[in-house]
């Protein structure tokens, strides 16, 4: 029975959108809006660069998600007097590379983006340290324009996670997989994409899941708010949280640990070398 369980959970993720139609709402949840007359800075997350070849060979190599980049460089080019914002520390399961900031750095001098604008994040391991330091490096002023640069599948994490940082900022989708039409339906012509894409979907739900049962983000699935609704679920959180895990910071701790650790297993089982990051 397990064997013929695990050829089904095969068949599916393998040979059908399945994983299209588990994405394609977490692309859909934030619009790219119209480009901004001005834009003071903007933030661009990591896990878009393929740490061991960058790290052996001293250059900088895109991987899958390496719309974050070219989209940032785009704005970058776009808006000159605009702060750039490199979130992109050390993969967690790879701390031996190097910071992917570095590599960053890199890929925007030879398009001929430098200086004390590009400021880079060397440090955070993770989407949630993402947004704390991030804040820390921007000092965005009160009125600012500030752009979170990410995949669009990402993007509703992101933006949770910066909500809780207290970093408003406008949501940049890009790197963009489904065509948002695909439905569910067989799909035989590329069977390993699909295994990919259904992983990926998988992992991503599974943070949201996990980020909000421990409290870091204040929906399951963050999406555009105006002020007043965003006041009141400020620190709302999850219910069950509260009542099973309560204030004991060491029992909080290992459930997050918990969480963390199967979406990164989640992440590296088919993922290949995608992003080690969470």
């Amino acid at each position: 029975m397990l064997a013929g369980l695990s050829l089904l959970v095969l068949f599916v993720c393998g040979f059908t959108t399945f994983g299209y139609a588990l994405i394609a709402p977490l692309e859909d949840r934030f619009a790219r809006p119209v480009e901004p007359a001005q834009v003071d800075g903007l933030v661009v997350l990591g896990g878009a660069m393929d740490g061991e070849v960058t790290s052996t060979r001293g250059r900088w190599e895109l991987n899958r998600s390496g719309d974050r980049y070219v989209e940032a460089l785009r704005l970058a080019l776009k808006y000159p007097t605009a702060k750039v914002v490199v979130a992109a520390g050390p993969a967690a399961l790879a701390p031996h590379q190097e910071p992917e900031a570095l590599a960053v750095e890199r890929f925007l001098a030879d398009f001929g983006v430098t200086g004390e604008r590009v400021i880079l994040d060397q440090k955070s391991r993770n989407t949630e340290e993402n947004a704390v330091f991030a804040k820390e490096l921007a000092g965005a002023g009160q009125g600012q324009t500030w752009l979170l640069v990410t995949s669009a599948f990402h993007m509703p994490r992101s933006v949770g996670l910066f909500r809780r940082a207290e970093f408003a900022v406008v949501p940049w989708p890009t790197d963009y997989m489904t065509s948002g039409s695909e439905g569910l339906n067989v799909k035989f012509d590329q069977p390993t994409e699909n295994l990919w894409l259904s992983t990926m979907a998988l992992r991503e739900w599974t943070g949201l899941l996990g980020y909000y049962l421990v409290g870091k983000i204040d929906e399951i699935l963050p999406g555009p708010l105006d002020v007043e609704e965003r006041q009141l679920r400020r620190g709302s959180g999850c219910r069950w949280w509260r009542d099973h895990l309560g204030s004991d910071l060491r029992r909080r701790s290992r459930f997050c640990s918990h969480i963390l650790g199967l979406c990164s297993g989640l992440g590296s089982g088919l993922g290949g070398r995608h992003d080690l990051r969470f």
